[in-house]
Formats: structure tokens, sequence, C-alpha cells
């Protein structure tokens, strides 16, 4: 769950995990902080410190299981909120993500490398796919659609690795790439305009999370903080008039950056349902990295940090 506290004096949110990272011979917590100046709210007030500031981010080499969708049409079916659009984006290679990945729906767009471990049938290089789902079975870190599952194998070992089911991989987060396409933003499916606006972001390119989201006015300063309303998806009842900016508070390294899209308009004053808009940038910024003792090989077993 995430906390957001807001200065007296002005309007700019900052957006952090309660969790802390926790480092120990077994595991890492998937939650990271933000801020080296921490602003916490408590019972009304609002409290300065200075913590020192850690970080755990997924871009490990993990090893962990992989299974598939017997239909095609429940890759299809994604708590994200991307609907059919999902396979757009990733050429079709979506996946549903354990809890640890899909982290509430903070880690809906996620871009993944998976490779199953049998030489004997798999390839090394495996195959990227984007996260749109979170499985009711989750005793596998993904769960991919058949055809994508399909590419893990060797030519001529598609029929061997389908009849295992579940499968031994190793994967890794890796940045997500939309070469010459800008971010765009959705209307989402729950939106009543102009009473209420739900938002979801395609095409989010590099490796980050994003953890907030504010709308204002065009040339207002007014902002409003957006709720986190389901995997992808943010919305605010009662926006504002007009044409609509947009704000987006996106971890990407040591320090919580904010995302200022260029255009002073991004959403139309008359934003329908379903209608999509081109924000007017992109993300390439890429999370740092911070592995547990298991996980301190890159995908071709070079260690981390070596020389």
């Amino acid at each position: 769950m995430l906390i957001r506290c807001l200065p007296s004096h002005g309007s700019l949110a900052f957006y952090f995990p309660i969790k802390p990272c926790i480092h120990s011979l077994l595991s890492i917590t998937e939650t990271y902080v933000i801020m080296e100046l921490k602003t916490v709210c408590f019972a009304g007030w609002i409290l300065m410190f200075i913590i020192p500031t850690v970080f755990c981010f997924d871009r490990c080499l993990y090893k962990s299981k992989v299974a598939y969708y017997a239909s095609s049409e429940a890759a299809n079916m994604g708590a994200c909120g991307y609907e059919s659009f999902a396979s757009t984006m990733s050429n079709g290679d979506v996946a549903s993500a354990s809890p640890k990945i899909y982290r509430e729906g903070i880690g809906c767009g996620g871009c993944y490398q998976i490779r199953c471990t049998d030489p004997e049938i798999c390839t090394k290089s495996g195959v990227k796919v984007l996260v749109t789902d979170f499985p009711e079975n989750t005793q596998t870190d993904f769960v991919l659609p058949r055809s994508t599952f399909s590419k893990l194998a060797q030519p001529a070992k598609c029929s061997q690795l389908l009849n295992r089911g579940i499968v031994d991989i190793e994967y890794e987060r890796i940045p997500c790439e939309y070469p010459g396409q800008n971010m765009m933003v959705q209307i989402g499916k729950i939106s009543s305009p102009p009473y209420f606006l739900a938002v979801l972001f395609q095409y989010q390119g590099g490796q980050t999370d994003i953890l907030g989201v504010d709308v204002a006015q065009a040339g207002s300063s007014n902002w409003k903080h957006m709720m986190h309303n389901y995997g992808a998806v943010w919305s605010l009842d009662q926006p504002p008039e007009g044409a609509l900016s947009l704000q987006l508070f996106v971890a990407t390294g040591y320090n919580g950056s904010v995302l200022v899209s260029p255009k002073e308009a991004v959403l139309p004053a008359n934003w329908s349902v379903r209608s999509v808009y081109d924000t007017g940038v992109q993300i390439d910024k890429i999370k740092q990295v911070d592995c547990p003792p298991c996980a301190t090989k890159d995908w071709d077993g070079n260690v981390y940090g070596a020389n």
C-alpha cells in the first residue's frame, strides 16, 4: 500500500510504500523507499526527517516456474485493465504475474525476459513478456498464453515443453522498448464523463513504476490526486472541467522522479470513454539494481559488480 504525504505549503505529493526494503540472507522485499527527504503524515501532523535511502529493484536474475493457459481467451482477460489492447503492445506475448511481481497493479506494464532452464528443449534467449494480469493460481510466478509459452522451446521441441505443463525458469525485469512510440493514456471503461475520470497508460517505456497520477485543468497548478483504483487504472471523482493536464510520479532509481507531460492539455475537454490520447512523452529511465544473494548473476551468467 502506498502513502501520499503533502507538504503544508505546496501541492507536490510524495509516494512511498509503508514497508522498507529489508536485506537478509534469504530474501529482499519487493518494495522500495523513494525519498531522501522523508515526509510522513501522522495523526494530522507532518513530520520531516532524514533517513538513509534503501532500494530493492527487480532487475536481477531469479529462478521460478511458469505455466500456460489452455485457452487463448483467458490470456486476454487481464486484471490490469488493458483488455485486448495488451496484445497490441506486446505482439501477443502477455503474462499473468504472481503477487510479488503484480504488486496490487503497480507492476502492470512491466516487461520481463523469461527462459526455461532445460537446455535439451529450451532456447537460451527465451521470450519477452508484458505483465497484464494477476492469475487465480499463484503456484508459479508467471502464467503465459500457450503461444508465448511455446516460444520458450527449441524448434521441434514445442510439444515436449507443452506436455510438461509447468517448467523451471529464470527471469529478469527488462526495460520496455517502444521505438518511435509515445506513451499513450486511455480513458478507462469505468469512466463517466464529466463526473468520473479513470485513466490507464499504454506503451509505458523504460523500467519504471507509476506510483501516482495527478490531474489539473490545463494551465492551472491546482493539481488533484487520482486514486489507484485497480490494476493499471487511476481514477478521480469530480475531475476538473475543461481540457486536462496530467502529471505522473514515477519511481526510476535513487530518487523519485516527477514526469510532467510537455503538452499543456493531454485530455481534451470532451474526453470520452475508451478514447486514447497522446501524452507527448516517453519514459526511458531504468531502475537501479540491488540484488539479493540468491540472484547475483545477469542473463549471461556474469556476476554483478565483478571487474
